[in-house]
């Protein structure tokens, strides 16, 4: 009798295996959702800290993203791991920002509304609450942080550290500001693609000296383009803050999204709503570009609503002249954005 093989043994031999491997990852899930970080009181899978998992033969690899004060997670995922019979070794790749407790990104659906003000404005508002604050503009083809905090014509310097030549961010207002705008020709277009966009993005998350922050903002260019991806994927962000305006359009925009940072494990911390309306002379509410968008996306999210902000020319007059709407403290705006402040830093207490 013929000692033939069926053709498709390796065939076989390979879905078995693959089997295999599927359900050991999902093993791996399951226990390391068991893990939770003490300040949001959430597991480490849900918060999107645990990225790239891959189980390799007898191996565990992952990424853990974490700020400057959770290094004890490592310790923690090796001793829930441990009990597993079938790995021989957890392999666990810190990504972190040295120095950085906590980074939040600040994101929008669409551009024009508000999302680069908010964000200049809230890390204003976090440093009023005492907090130390450093701002990435990260919108790489509409950079204008820089004028939002009369840096436009400052100069980045290069610093040499220990781990190499770092940038140096410039303080505004008590910020570290750091942007691509401060590195672009004044009035030139900023025309990056492909493995060179990724790059600067690369760098100016790793390759800036930022010191010792309790907040990182992170303000994301709109949309869910590469740009955006990459900025996700390779920081240690723990949470996003979505920017929108009332009428359907922003909010059928940010649905987007939020599909984005759901794909990569981000979990969208709250939702601020620019343009809410307009204060009248009378102290009555006009709301000019509809109502109720940011409630039904909150409600639509199960995430908060962290505040409406009303429409204000001061707002736009502070953003020009490079001195955010936040330090005039007897604003409704200033006064939404401080509460937002407020309640960000009670999340992340410690």
């Amino acid at each position: 009798m013929s000692n033939h093989q069926p053709p498709f043994h390796d065939s076989e031999d390979k879905v078995e295996l693959d089997t295999v491997t599927s359900n050991r990852k999902q093993e791996v899930i399951q226990i390391l959702k068991q893990v939770i970080e003490p300040t949001l009181k959430n597991n480490i899978v849900s918060l999107g800290m645990v990225r790239n998992l891959r189980i390799v033969d007898n191996y565990i690899y992952l990424r853990l993203y974490i700020g400057s004060h959770q290094q004890q997670l490592q310790a923690e995922i090796q001793t829930a791991l441990s009990p597993l019979t079938w790995c021989k070794k957890t392999y666990i790749q810190l990504c972190t920002i040295p120095g950085v407790k906590t980074t939040l990104a600040v994101s929008s659906g669409k551009g024009g509304v508000g999302k680069s003000t908010i964000s200049v404005n809230l890390a204003v508002a976090l440093v009023l609450a005492g907090a130390k604050v450093g701002l990435l503009d990260a919108d790489i083809y509409g950079p204008n942080v820089p004028q939002m905090l009369s840096l436009g014509k400052s100069e980045v310097q290069a610093i040499a550290t220990p781990n190499g030549q770092r940038f140096l961010p410039l303080v505004a207002h008590g910020i570290k500001v750091m942007s691509v705008g401060l590195l672009a020709e004044p009035d030139h277009p900023l025309a990056w693609r492909g493995p060179v966009l990724h790059k600067i993005i690369t760098q100016f998350i790793q390759e800036v000296e930022w010191g010792e922050l309790d907040y990182l903002l992170i303000d994301l260019p709109p949309g869910t383009g590469d740009a955006q991806i990459t900025i996700v994927q390779e920081s240690p962000i723990c949470g996003v803050i979505l920017v929108t305006t009332p009428q359907e359009v922003a909010i059928a925009d940010v649905r987007r999204s939020i599909y984005m940072f759901r794909q990569v494990g981000v979990p969208v911390l709250g939702i601020i709503e620019n343009m809410s309306y307009f204060i009248n002379n009378d102290g009555t509410q006009t709301p000019i570009f509809g109502s109720g968008g940011g409630q039904k996306l909150a409600a639509e999210l199960q995430a908060p609503l962290l505040g409406q902000v009303p429409i204000d020319p001061s707002i736009c007059t502070a953003g020009d002249t490079g001195k955010p709407v936040t330090l005039a403290a007897h604003t409704t705006a200033s006064q939404v954005l401080m509460e937002i402040a407020v309640a960000l830093k009670a999340t992340f207490s410690q």
